[in-house]
């Protein structure tokens, strides 16, 4: 009598499944949103940049209405209730500008940022959302804080402020905050340009405050053609409400400085991808 055997077949392995995460510019998104708001740091610059906006502009106001009656003539034909309430503009940039720096300095600073590289090596996806993710918090923490400083502002002018539908208030308060917006995205891209704190910090503080006080220093004829164009008079032009001939237009500003923007954006995004990091 005989036996059969019937054998198995056999299993034919099989290649392992790729069960990982597909980097995805979404997934660089929400792990720089992890990073940005696990920072203590991030959220007491952006206050106080809010601070800077609502505490200047309010003090200036209340200053202006008590001594009104003192007020020099030449001061008082000047005078524009709207701008007066937004001066705090001056300081909330340096506070937005050191922000936007520290957010890639400190990487690099810290070694960090070879990890986030590694973890995507086309890199440019890194760039694009630090960008997107700082210039929506600082448009948000921006555009309440000048709403808040206009009404302040106007509370504590009295009889000599106005209100949001005074020509020009609403179109200057967002000018304002789209303004404060496209200096965090230049100082983001000056930090990675040149990935160094102190470095980055000085061009910046150059570009918006040095510059324009030298400017002033050359000759007259010059002036008309170089000072208009620089990021901080530019920003100024976005939300002047009476025609200044020393500025742009309104429109001509927010070129201007996009033109600035986007030109740091892309030398950060050439250097991003030719230097090791």
């Amino acid at each position: 009598m005989s036996t059969t055997t019937t054998l198995a077949p056999a299993r034919v392995p099989q290649a392992p499944t790729d069960t990982g995460h597909r980097v995805s510019f979404g997934r660089v998104f929400a792990s720089e949103w992890i990073k940005f708001r696990s920072l203590r740091s991030t959220w007491y610059t952006l206050l106080a940049a809010v601070l800077a906006m609502v505490g200047i502009g309010g003090l200036i106001s209340w200053a202006t209405n008590n001594r009104w009656d003192h007020a020099p003539a030449r001061e008082l034909a000047g005078f524009e209730p709207i701008i007066t309430s937004l001066r705090g503009v001056d300081l909330a940039q340096l506070a937005i500008g050191v922000l936007g720096v520290l957010l890639i300095s400190g990487e690099y600073a810290t070694g960090m940022i070879r990890s986030t590289l590694t973890a995507v090596p086309t890199r440019l996806p890194v760039l694009w959302a630090k960008t997107l993710l700082f210039a929506v918090a600082t448009a948000v923490s921006m555009f309440v804080a000048s709403v808040a400083a206009f009404l302040l502002g106007q509370y504590l002018l009295g009889v000599h402020g106005t209100t949001l539908s005074a020509p020009g208030a609403t179109r200057a308060i967002l000018a304002v905050a789209g303004y404060l917006t496209l200096v965090g995205v230049l100082a983001v891209a000056l930090g990675f340009i040149i990935r160094s704190t102190a470095g980055g910090i000085a061009t910046l503080v150059g570009l918006l405050l040095v510059l324009p006080g030298i400017g002033q220093l050359l000759p007259s004829d010059w002036q008309p053609h170089i000072l208009p164009y620089l990021p901080s008079n530019a920003g100024a032009a976005m939300f002047t409400v009476r025609a200044d001939p020393t500025l742009l237009s309104p429109t001509g500003g927010l070129v201007t400085l996009l033109v600035w923007v986007v030109v740091a954006l892309l030398g950060a995004a050439v250097l991003l991808r030719r230097r090791d990091a």
